[in-house]
């Protein structure tokens, strides 16, 4: 079975509540479950250490209405492994959008270290009293390193999606990493875990095109970066990212995150075929995604219509990143009237 195939097939399973161990195979999942027992036991316990939180207030004396941001997901959004709250993606993201979106920010964290994609409806449910206008998801790397069945974890996915965009909530949302590159996790597991997480990642961007969401591939854990600079990018663990690790997170993220909320800049209304954008099936754009990281994809229609023979359109974009923003501590309390 050919990638796109085996997404598509994944992304259908989870729809109709299929178990999705028949695509991986049992054997298969066998060599998983041992290896990934070999693999968690070299990354080491997680740290009782709580992690910064970035839940407050940013950009003080910004014009215009403030913009109110939830933040979902696993170690990875929450910024494990760093010492300054400034250093977390939470910080990170909320300054960049105040700085280049020139507004006041209250970012909320519901993200939980060790959390699966299963863990997104308590933290749904928590988040959605504060009305946010946009969600951040940063799910799926816990899911293959315990063997979740991946038809349910794209399922768990889909749903609190398809919550948030009833709730009138726009969703970008960070796609499982290629855990292919991280160093502790040996043959013949890495290549597993590389194929595995690249076809839940596919997965979770079909999901989410048609729940209404947003998605940004992270691919190779955040880009080549991490390949060329492992030492750099990569915590002490070597699993999670160091604190340059989490800029370029962010840095991946922000521009899909002003986009969302409106801030985009004009120059980028349009694909541009010049810089490989343009209009795709879904299924097409999602493997196209997945080996290209910070490519987004997002719904669209073609001649009124936003479904071809071969699926949900979508337009894929290369986004400009922009010059890196500072992250700044929180306020605890609103700034400005």
């Amino acid at each position: 079975m050919g990638k796109a195939g085996a997404a598509r097939r994944l992304a259908s399973a989870a729809a109709y509540g299929g178990g999705g161990l028949s695509l991986i195979g049992a054997g298969l999942y066998g060599v998983l479950t041992a290896e990934a027992k070999l693999a968690r036991k070299t990354i080491g316990e997680i740290s009782p250490d709580p992690v910064p939180d970035a839940t407050g207030w940013y950009g003080r004396g910004k014009p215009g209405p403030a913009v109110r941001i939830a933040l979902f997901g696993d170690s990875l959004a929450c910024g494990y492994g760093v010492d300054r709250v400034e250093e977390t993606p939470g910080a990170l993201i909320a300054s960049g959008v105040a700085a280049q979106g020139e507004r006041r920010v209250y970012l909320r964290e519901f993200c939980k270290v060790g959390a699966i994609s299963a863990d997104l409806r308590g933290q749904i449910d928590r988040a959605l009293p504060i009305e946010p206008h946009l969600a951040v998801i940063l799910i799926g790397a816990n899911d293959v390193t315990h063997i979740q069945s991946p038809s349910q974890s794209v399922q768990h996915l889909s749903e609190g999606v398809h919550r948030l965009r009833a709730a009138g909530v726009d969703v970008v949302v960070g796609t499982c990493p290629d855990l292919g590159t991280v160093k502790p996790i040996a043959p013949p597991l890495k290549q597993v875990a590389r194929a595995w997480s690249r076809r839940l990642a596919a997965a979770q961007t079909i999901s989410v095109i048609q729940q209404g969401g947003r998605t940004v591939s992270l691919g190779s854990v955040l880009g080549p970066e991490f390949a060329a600079a492992p030492a750099l990018l990569f915590g002490p663990d070597q699993f999670h990212p160091s604190v340059e690790g989490y800029r370029a997170l962010a840095r991946i993220l922000l521009p899909s995150v002003l986009v969302s909320l409106g801030l985009g800049p004009d120059d980028e209304d349009r694909p541009e075929s010049h810089r490989g954008e343009g209009i795709l099936p879904v299924t097409r754009a999602a493997i196209t995604a997945v080996n290209e990281p910070g490519t987004e994809l997002d719904g669209t229609e073609v001649g009124g219509a936003r479904h071809g023979v071969r699926g949900r359109w979508v337009e894929l974009r290369h986004r400009r990143r922009r010059p890196q923003t500072e992250g700044a501590a929180p306020e605890l309390e609103e700034v400005g009237g």
